[in-house]
């Protein structure tokens, strides 16, 4: 993978530092937790005075009663232009697993609720149950993370990350799965 748009290692933060993030929001019903973290690399990828896209400078943990575990991820569209949808952070998604991808489908996190983006020229906007964005958890590209407003992680961590979703879900008996989006500390 080109250091270009990854980072070198895997992030590093705490679980406890993890959980202080995740205090503001209710999620006493699940066991299995997904947090983002956009601008996770913000200091030491891309320029440290904006959000960059196209780059996967950001983190997605998973938690667990049984295990915390870290993956490099892409928060952001690819590019910039009119009309992209960036997921608004701050704010608790729900997820299932489901297909991604209509040409050439394969398994990953769909989105299950209602999500709110800022849209590029356009502002802030909630989707409705009839009208679902599809701001889905998925597999990013070597050298593009492969997003038009969806969650990524590199190919080369994609298939860890799934499974031992996938696994803990099954172990907790849990269908739907939070995705908490914040921004970097």
């Amino acid at each position: 993978m080109s250091t270009a748009i990854a980072p070198a290692s895997k992030p590093k933060l705490t679980q406890a530092d993890a959980l202080k993030y995740l205090t503001r929001f209710n999620l006493a019903e699940y066991s299995v937790i997904l947090l983002g973290i956009r601008g996770y690399y913000k200091q030491t990828m891309g320029n440290p005075l904006k959000n960059d896209r196209g780059i996967y400078d950001d983190a997605i943990f998973v938690l667990t009663p049984d295990s915390f575990v870290s993956f490099n991820a892409n928060t952001d569209p690819s590019v910039s232009r009119k009309g992209m949808a960036v997921l608004k952070s701050n704010s608790v998604y729900l997820y299932k697993i489901g297909m991604h991808n209509m040409k050439n489908p394969y398994k990953a996190l769909r989105q299950f609720g209602r999500v709110t983006v800022i849209r590029d020229g356009a502002g802030e906007a909630t989707d409705t149950p009839a009208a679902p964005f599809y701001i889905d958890i998925h597999r990013g590209g070597y050298n593009t993370t492969s997003s038009l407003g969806c969650q990524t992680v590199p190919p080369t961590q994609w298939a860890a990350f799934l499974s031992l979703v996938e696994d803990q879900l099954k172990r907790y008996g849990q269908k739907i799965i939070p995705y908490v989006l914040v921004e970097a500390a």
